[in-house]
């Protein structure tokens, strides 16, 4: 199945570049295999209960957690992309990283997107700021629904294990949606009295994270720091970054916030991190030949099979010290230690 949530406003065939209110659609390739999922006349328009009825009937489906190793129990995992020009382009990403994820015999399990409004442009960063945070307000009500969920599924469980939750829950972020994923995960973690050792996350990866490279400098203290609710909320963050990324050098240039992209620069190592959160240095996993421009989406290109298959190794929950041993991440520039998580 294709899964898109969106606030961006409808045009005739698609959807505009201003914010609207949220809007849930659903595509199923085996009822339209020959779909243009760029079309919105391909999607059906779903009630939120509806798309959430949906969704729990496709989980209901995964093999019980009880009955399965971890690296091959299945996940809801939403896309957060970054800036684009149209939303037909990230719906085109979107579609090219469930298939190389979740569609088929080795599938994960679904992916839904999450589209914002975004400008489209070098240029456009800064507006993009604002449009990312004022969909983060939007995405706060989302995750809140997932954290309802999940907390009711876990009551279920106390009472009887059968019915415990089947689907693991994951996060992939790029670019600017990082931002809005930083700032909804902290609203939410707020709004629900700042829990702590609660896991709404089991995975998080943060993908050319358009963000400071000091959000998690508060370790593992609780305060009121920009990134404690993204790591009090996740079991485990991985941060994919490249200094060959010259986006994220202009994004530094026009922002001027005084602090490096976590996308460009790695994690702050000058500061505590806590240590659920840990970053791997991606410059030799991508086609060398690829411009500094073109990398900050090169990720997700069907031929980057090496972080393709570090992104499938991160899902499945494997150690960070596995992912090193299986060169998965290259040793001589992994940025930590052999560290269990």
């Amino acid at each position: 199945m294709r899964w898109l949530i969106t606030n961006r406003n409808q045009e005739d065939d698609g959807f505009g570049g201003e914010l609207d209110d949220l809007t849930f659609w659903t595509l199923d390739p085996a009822q339209k295999p020959n779909a243009d999922i760029a079309s919105r006349a391909s999607w059906t328009n779903r009630s939120m209960d509806q798309f959430k009825n949906d969704l729990v009937r496709v989980a209901s489906n995964f093999p019980h957690p009880l009955e399965t190793p971890p690296e091959h129990q299945k996940h809801l995992t939403l896309f957060i992309h970054g800036y684009y020009t149209k939303w037909q382009d990230t719906v085109v990403r979107y579609d090219a990283i469930a298939k190389q994820l979740f569609d088929g015999p080795d599938s994960l399990g679904e992916l839904i997107a999450f589209d914002w409004p975004s400008k489209g442009s070098l240029l456009g960063y800064l507006p993009d700021r604002e449009e990312a945070r004022k969909t983060g307000d939007d995405l706060t009500n989302v995750l809140q629904e997932l954290y309802d969920w999940m907390s009711g599924k876990q009551e279920d469980a106390v009472k009887n294990l059968d019915d415990a939750c089947r689907a693991k829950t994951s996060i992939i972020a790029h670019s600017m949606g990082n931002y809005a994923l930083e700032y909804a995960m902290n609203a939410l973690w707020t709004r629900k009295n700042r829990p702590l050792l609660v896991s709404l996350m089991q995975e998080v990866v943060m993908v050319a994270a358009d963000v400071d490279n000091d959000l998690f400098r508060n370790g593992e203290t609780v305060s009121h720091g920009d990134g404690e609710g993204l790591a009090n909320l996740s079991y485990r963050i991985t941060a994919l970054y490249t200094g060959r990324d010259n986006v994220l050098g202009a994004s530094a240039g026009l922002k001027h916030f005084g602090k490096r992209r976590l996308g460009r620069a790695g994690l702050d190592r000058t500061c505590d991190v806590p240590d659920n959160v840990w970053d791997v240095d991606c410059s030799t996993l991508i086609d060398p030949k690829v411009n500094g421009i073109a990398v900050h989406g090169e990720y997700f290109t069907p031929t980057e099979e090496k972080t393709y298959a570090l992104l499938r190794a991160i899902l499945q929950g494997n150690d960070r010290s596995v992912l090193i041993a299986k060169n998965l991440v290259p040793p001589a520039i992994s940025r930590v230690q052999s560290v269990a998580v």
